[in-house]
């Protein structure tokens, strides 16, 4: 009988010995989809691979007025996740901060990611982040002012967009154009887009932000006049106009067709690639997450995993329909996928991604962005010359230029 219950006892511990063995792993995953529905299908979708990979993966849910913060502190005090979403405009700063884990550009294939897309990831020649989501404004233009105003389609160049803006003002239609005013972290994706499009860069070969040019000079007038024939508002207020049938023109993200959608759905639009100046064709701002790891993370090959099933074709597919407000997969090789693109006002988005760009590689990119915002609002309420608004906003972006360290 001894013997029995010592096989017994035994039999006990191995199987508990055994069960420890295959504890599953555990890693942490911190993102920005924060909306009700947004994070159900990210759980969802989780939860999957959980189920494929043993795992468990605890997330954290952050919101963009804060969530910068969060992280930051969470490094500081070595309690990042393991996997983290990142803002295009926020990676240079962390990744200057090695905090970061150098990611293979071959296990990730970035072949597959627009050339802009993947120059936001890196530093020189060292990945730190994997594009995941991708997202672009196009040109919303109110069909029923247009035609009162007597123009049959958008506008094909700036000149136009102008020459239409001005005639549905002075006919007291409609505001001609939704210009941005005073909107933190939204105007300079206003203007961004017009400096390129006078074929204007804002970074130098040294990595130097120069605003103070020609290209730059022919955008902020623009955005003058454009904004002489319209209204000065927020984002927010823009859209709401647009969505009630309020505003001829106004330059938008993807979100707006739903908006479109729920609450006016007889509204006489369309969509339409961002006009082109003089010879040069339109280019438009484009913004993305990103996912990446930690550096100190202690499941860096789990982690390595959840990034990779993210960036699967059935994942994105399934995230991009349920969120129809997403935007589009990084992954290029969809983007003319028919259960994405869809509708004409999708195929319009996704021709725009072609034709993008996104804010330079700078780990002060924050400060800059504010100060080149702040130079369109002296600009737009006649505060100070276009001239003068760039040399002085240069002076202060400068002292940025010559300190790059995080």
């Amino acid at each position: 009988m001894k013997t029995i219950s010592s096989l017994f006892f035994l039999s006990i511990i191995l199987v508990f010995l055994a069960s420890c063995s295959k504890e599953e792993k555990k890693i942490s995953f911190w993102h920005f989809w924060s909306e009700p529905a947004q994070s159900k299908v990210i759980r969802e979708l989780v939860q999957k691979f959980e189920k494929e990979k043993n795992c468990k993966v605890e997330i954290t849910e952050l919101s963009w007025g804060e969530g910068k913060t969060k992280l930051i502190a969470a490094f500081n005090s070595k309690t990042a996740p393991d996997v983290l979403e990142l803002g295009s405009d926020w990676i240079a700063q962390f990744s200057y901060a090695n905090v970061l884990e150098k990611l293979d550009p071959e296990e990730f294939n970035f072949k597959k990611f627009f050339e802009y897309v993947n120059n936001q990831a890196k530093i020189d020649t060292n990945y730190f982040a994997v594009p995941w989501i991708l997202g672009t404004r196009v040109l919303f233009c109110n069909m029923d002012l247009i035609n009162k105003a007597g123009f049959q389609q958008p506008p094909e160049n700036i000149e136009e967009l102008i020459e239409i803006s001005r005639k549905i003002n002075d006919l007291n239609i409609g505001y001609g154009f939704g210009a941005n005013g005073s909107d933190p972290h939204r105007l300079y994706k206003k203007i961004l887009p017009l400096i390129w499009s006078y074929g204007g860069e804002l970074v130098d070969s040294n990595r130097k932000i120069i605003l103070h040019s020609g290209p730059a000079a022919q955008a902020f007038d623009t955005y003058f006049r454009l904004s002489r024939f319209g209204i000065i508002e927020t984002q927010k207020q823009i859209d709401l106009l647009f969505v009630r049938g309020k505003i001829g023109f106004c330059f938008s993200g993807e979100w707006l067709i739903e908006m479109i959608a729920k609450t006016n759905p007889n509204l006489n639009y369309k969509v339409s690639l961002v006009p082109k100046t003089n010879q040069n064709r339109g280019i438009s701002f484009a913004g993305a997450e990103y996912l990446a790891i930690n550096a100190d993370s202690k499941e860096k090959e789990i982690a390595k995993e959840l990034i990779k099933f993210f960036l699967r074709k059935e994942t994105l597919l399934e995230l991009c329909k349920k969120i129809p407000t997403a935007g589009f997969p990084a992954d290029t090789t969809l983007l003319s996928d028919t259960r994405i693109i869809n509708t004409e006002a999708k195929k319009v988005f996704s021709e725009q991604l072609k034709y993008s760009k996104m804010t330079p590689v700078h780990p002060r990119w924050l400060e800059i962005e504010s100060i080149i915002e702040n130079a369109v609002v002296e600009v737009i309420f006649q505060k100070k010359g276009v001239q003068q608004a760039l040399q002085d906003a240069q002076k202060e972006i400068d002292k940025f230029n010559f300190n790059i360290t995080f």
